[in-house]
């Protein structure tokens, strides 16, 4: 009788297997199932961060045509990070503040140095790019702006996530861009709004997410429909398109996984290689 060792000679070949091989056969072992109404509620960050870079796109366009005023940019950012500065305690009572051990002493100082420092380089950051073509640098911040959306962290457990990456390559991007506004007031302002929706409007939407599911859906859909609306004024066809692009990836696009996932044949069995679960670590002491 055919046995399953190395150690003896036996009349059979080294590739031989008996009729109880395929006994072992498994199937999507580890295949995960996924639930529609989940998977749609998960594509919400990105929808998100789309609509972030719409917004700012759209900000940044009706400033350098003069229908928005810096200071009127600056005046409504500034009441909207004070409302999400609130609600940011507000939805866990504060627990994240004690934990962390921030006061709001230490907030307040590092945001009167940014907006120090930020105000004090505007002149250097208007005149930053004035030898470099407009087209290099719309070409440089559309890539960039690219860059943050492939980067940004949207929960995903993936090597190629990186946070700290993508919040860099928005604030450049949007330096870029700031340096084709009228004037070093400009130049500070979009800087700092830019700050405000890429770095902390996505701390804002985490803890909702996280702790309030239901208000995060609804502020999804409402921000989500102020970059429509907001787009709309300056291009038709591109709100369409826009709008196309959302519906994809919130709705199109968790179907089609959840589709996919019905044909999905993972084979495991007695051929895997071997894994090792007893602890070995007193062999290295």
């Amino acid at each position: 009788q055919w046995q399953k060792v190395l150690y003896e000679w036996q009349p059979f070949p080294d590739n031989y297997v008996d009729q109880r091989f395929l006994e072992e056969l498994r199937k999507n072992v580890h295949a995960r199932r996924y639930r529609y109404r989940a998977v749609v509620f998960q594509s919400g960050a990105v929808v998100q961060q789309l609509c972030s870079v719409c917004v700012f796109v759209v900000t940044w366009w009706y400033m350098d045509a003069g229908m928005l005023s810096p200071q009127g940019l600056f005046g409504a950012a500034l009441i909207s990070s004070l409302l999400g500065y609130i609600l940011f305690d507000a939805v866990d009572g504060g627990a994240g503040r004690r934990e962390s051990g921030r006061t709001r002493w230490a907030d307040l100082k590092s945001t009167l140095v940014f907006s120090a420092f930020t105000y004090g380089f505007s002149p250097v950051l208007k005149t930053l790019t004035e030898s470099i073509s407009t087209d290099t640098i719309y070409a440089m911040s559309a890539l960039m702006l690219l860059g943050h959306l492939i980067f940004f962290d949207y929960g995903a457990n993936a090597a190629i996530v990186s946070s700290t990456l993508s919040l860099n390559m928005a604030i450049f991007a949007s330096v870029c861009l700031a340096s084709r506004l009228p004037c070093s007031l400009h130049a500070f302002v979009m800087v700092t709004f830019a700050m405000q929706i890429f770095a902390l409007w996505p701390m804002l939407q985490k803890k909702l997410k996280a702790q309030t599911p239901r208000c995060y859906v609804g502020v999804t859909v409402l921000f989500a429909l102020a970059a429509l609306a907001g787009l709309a004024t300056i291009s038709s066809v591109g709100a369409v398109l826009f709008t196309s692009l959302l519906l994809t990836i919130s709705c199109l696009c968790p179907y089609c996984l959840i589709r996919l996932q019905l044909l999905k044949d993972n084979i495991h069995g007695p051929w895997d290689e071997a894994e090792i679960k007893e602890d070995l670590s007193r062999f290295l002491m």
